[in-house]
């Protein structure tokens, strides 16, 4: 009856059975379990083992590959362990309750549906597009001398590049005609991977832990101290409990202090740094007034459009996304990284940093 049931998808132009197992996050693959009852429950019986190997190996991938992304191999795993091991690897990552490890999951998911839809026919990508209600269709057309494959409603792909800095993904880069932005294939790929990664957020819910059998919560355990090293490594954790003695700014790594002091200075900062500076001064407390004064030198400041981004970065418009900043690797491929100290050799986040320096500049403030 399966088999019948994947070949009328196949006919209508709809996903298939295999494209669930490739993007498992779609309404027809939770329909799919759906179907078969199928319980957290169910874990704790030999037939599932697979299921829950799989997912904890999907975990695995994306805590120790760099850059994340959970591996893809149909010849590995059937496709009903790949749609039913998704949900379960959700479980698992909102029962570890560490927003590390939430939204590294996510990202990872969301580049391997980036790295399948790239190779996908167009038809597919559309299919996919719409099931996050995506304004897009074929458009097969030539611009001056570029070729554009698919046209998207320019709302839709505004709000899946405020998470982007680069210059060729702002809008007055791109061409729009009547309200639709023309895009490659890549492009729509690549706007999908954030659809997608806030999607995957959006599920993890950490109170799902209470619910989990005893059983369950022994494998979670096990993939804990697998990933332990990854797994507290979240440079983001328990910054609020140093609130007590305020923003430490001699705690701030050389490539925060050296923005800070461009910033306070009205030195021309780029558009990179400026993102970086203001979401790590959100991230460690600092007041957004005291973050809009700071930028008040530049040459370029609009008091209105500089609280916006400040609000936008802390999570307060548009999609609601906190962002943090980069990590040091992405800042030393922007120049943003002025030379590692002893403590920058021991770390791989500014904001990891800054809490080893302020814990320990709390211990002595005690003193």
């Amino acid at each position: 009856m399966e088999a019948h049931s994947t070949l009328r998808l196949e006919r209508s132009g709809m996903l298939t059975l295999s494209d669930m197992a490739k993007y498992p996050f779609i309404p027809e693959a939770a329909e799919y379990i759906r179907r078969l009852d199928f319980k957290i429950e169910n874990l704790l019986e030999d037939d599932y083992a697979p299921i829950l190997s799989r997912a904890e190996k999907r975990i695995i991938d994306a805590l120790t590959t760099n850059p994340p992304k959970v591996g893809y191999n149909p010849r590995e795993y059937g496709e009903d362990i790949e749609i039913i091991s998704f949900p379960v690897a959700i479980v698992l990552v909102s029962a570890l309750a560490n927003e590390n490890v939430k939204r590294r999951y996510a990202l990872a998911e969301a580049k391997r549906a980036y790295e399948l839809l790239r190779e996908e026919n167009w038809e597919k990508v559309i299919e996919v597009a719409r099931r996050f209600g995506w304004r897009i269709r074929a458009a097969n057309e030539r611009i001056g001398s570029v070729k554009f494959d698919f046209a998207l409603n320019f709302i839709d792909y505004l709000r899946n590049i405020s998470s982007f800095h680069e210059k060729d993904w702002k809008l007055v880069n791109r061409p729009v005609l009547k309200g639709e932005v023309y895009l490659s294939k890549q492009d729509v790929a690549r706007l999908l991977q954030e659809e997608i990664q806030r999607y995957i957020e959006a599920k993890i819910d950490p109170k799902v832990r209470s619910i989990l059998p005893e059983e369950i919560l022994k494998h979670l355990e096990r993939l804990r101290q697998t990933c332990a090293e990854k797994i507290r490594e979240s440079p983001v954790e328990d910054i609020s409990s140093l609130n007590s003695i305020g923003v430490v700014g001699d705690a701030f790594p050389p490539c925060i202090r050296q923005l800070y002091e461009a910033a306070q200075s009205g030195r021309h900062i780029s558009h990179i740094g400026r993102f970086t500076l203001t979401s790590f001064l959100i991230k460690v407390g600092m007041d957004k007034n005291m973050i809009v004064d700071l930028f008040r030198k530049s040459a370029d400041f609009n008091e209105r459009m500089t609280r916006y981004q400040i609000e936008h970065i802390a999570g307060e418009r548009g999609s609601g996304t906190k962002y943090t900043p980069p990590k040091c690797d992405t800042l030393q491929t922007h120049g943003l990284c002025p030379g590692a100290n002893d403590l920058c050799k021991k770390i791989k986040h500014p904001l990891a940093y800054y809490l080893r320096s302020a814990r320990s500049l709390k211990k002595k403030f005690r003193g």
